[in-house]
């Protein structure tokens, strides 16, 4: 006999939620509510006469692998405009899922729900089959959820986050970087993302070392945003006056977790001390 639901929620539900289909929760939404997806959104015309609108831009990211994963650590400043600070300790880093973190780097608002829907994304597809989706394939569906924001990117609200997660399929963690077009390429042991990117890639060229345990790491990349810091205005190096300094998260086999704001303070203040007597920040350590 049929279990009747008669009276129950599922007999209130539209026919749509019934109905088997693909496992993706951003074609659920093109199929049945495609004006709630932010690439169909009507933007501000760019016409003759619009004013002008400054969006509040945060940069900058990096991502390195270490012993245990990966970590992703980013600066706190926000922009607007040419130059001018709209906020000192945005979060830029968030968790994906339990083992995976983006870090997002381009207009801050449209970041944001980018992640909000790569969450729902990850979550929907795991209901549906049962299973976590692979890393590549997570990787994969935030490279579709940028493309799709192309027609905002090209009116000057570009994402360009940077993705990084642990495959405990292989016990190894890996980065993603993604250009506006959702373009993908693997980054080997460490990338960056954001206008203060080309200064700490420098810096973790130098620096990086296979096999770097936590605090090596997370060292390192505290330099990478301090040297990134002094040659780009819209970077906010560590920040010990007002007690700001980077956030970090780890991806490792036990998840992904935010690095206690104690042991980054503590970290970057070394870091500060360091400078003192070397402003341009250590060497490159011996082969």
């Amino acid at each position: 006999m049929e279990e009747s639901t008669k009276g129950t929620a599922v007999e209130h539900l539209p026919p749509e939620f019934l109905t088997p289909g693909s496992s993706s929760f951003v074609d659920f939404l093109a199929a049945h509510a495609p004006e709630q997806l932010p690439a169909n959104r009507r933007l501000p015309g760019a016409g003759a006469g619009s004013a002008a609108v400054d969006i509040p831009h945060g940069t900058t990211i990096v991502a390195a692998s270490y012993a245990d994963g990966v970590l992703l650590a980013a600066d706190r400043r926000v922009t607007l405009g040419n130059g001018m600070i709209a906020h000192r300790d945005f979060d830029k880093v968030f968790p994906a899922d339990d083992f995976s973190a983006v870090g997002i780097a381009g207009s801050t608002g449209m970041a944001e729900e980018m992640v909000r829907l790569l969450r729902l994304e990850l979550e929907h597809y795991e209901k549906i089959e049962t299973v976590p989706l692979s890393l590549e394939g997570k990787a994969n569906r935030l490279g579709t959820l940028i493309r799709d924001n192309l027609g905002p990117a090209m009116q000057g609200l570009a994402v360009v986050p940077i993705f990084a997660g642990y495959d405990p399929r292989s016990g190894v963690g890996r980065i993603y970087s993604y250009d506006i077009t959702g373009g993908r390429a693997e980054e080997k042991d460490f990338g960056g993302t954001g206008s203060g990117s080309v200064y700490a890639r420098g810096a973790l060229k130098k620096l990086y070392r296979e096999g770097m345990g936590e605090d090596d790491a997370v060292t390192m990349c505290v330099q990478a945003l301090y040297d990134a810091a002094e040659d780009d205005t819209a970077t906010g190096g560590p920040d010990a006056t007002r007690r700001i300094y980077p956030l970090v998260y780890t991806v490792t086999a036990q998840g992904c977790r935010r690095l206690d704001d104690a042991r980054v303070s503590e970290l970057s203040l070394a870091v500060l001390e360091g400078r003192r007597g070397r402003p341009d920040g250590p060497n490159a350590p011996l082969a």
